[in-house]
């Protein structure tokens, strides 16, 4: 089954998945539980680059829509 989305969609999507790492990030039990010593990733990566990732998407796909943009051919007159 594939859904279909949108350009609009993906973006409030993954912009709706960043405020939500930035609620996540800034909450007390959060940065306790990062600040452990114990806590570790695979990459040593954190809550902050992922909310960085979907940033970068974003913004690939805003590089994206502005090129198709300036290459649509101009519209023309209709008598």
């Amino acid at each position: 089954m594939e859904i279909k989305l949108t350009t609009s969609e993906i973006r409030t999507i993954l912009q709706g998945c960043q405020y939500t790492l930035r609620l996540v990030g800034s909450s007390k039990d959060y940065r306790r539980l990062q600040s452990s010593e114990h806590f570790s990733t695979s990459n040593n990566i954190v809550l902050n680059d992922a909310f960085n990732v979907l940033e970068e998407i974003v913004d690939a796909i805003d590089e994206v829509e502005q090129v198709n943009r300036e290459e649509e051919p101009e519209s023309l007159p209709r008598n």
